[in-house]
């Protein structure tokens, strides 16, 4: 999908709703809503991509095992080993919260 560049009026609008959002006058949810709109899905990432070493190194790191992971993340063991062996890559949901645990441990989630 190709987006054309936003508009001189879009980019004050963009430009005011940044500010707004930086002074706390806008939610995190109404600001995402309008980049999105404006600048397409892509405009500003949620979540970056994880690796399967990065997800085994964050579980073992938080001393759990892949049954104990998939608990906390409501997933089966099996897809959690699938992600640490790469053949399946964490998408919506649950790269976002692989991300909060990268960023902030898995302590974030209890």
């Amino acid at each position: 999908m190709t987006t054309k560049k936003p508009s001189r009026l879009a980019q004050e609008l963009l430009e005011m709703a940044g500010d707004q959002h930086r002074l706390g006058l806008m939610d995190e949810a109404t600001y995402r809503k309008i980049t999105v709109r404006h600048l397409g899905s892509n405009a500003s990432p949620m979540a970056e991509p994880i690796s399967g070493e990065e997800v085994r190194a964050m579980r073992e790191h938080a001393h759990l095992s892949q049954a104990a992971l998939a608990k906390y993340l409501n997933l089966t063991t099996g897809y959690i080993s699938q992600l640490e062996r790469g053949t399946k890559q964490a998408r919506g949901a649950v790269l976002a919260l692989l991300n909060v645990i990268r960023r902030k441990g898995i302590e974030a989630l209890l």
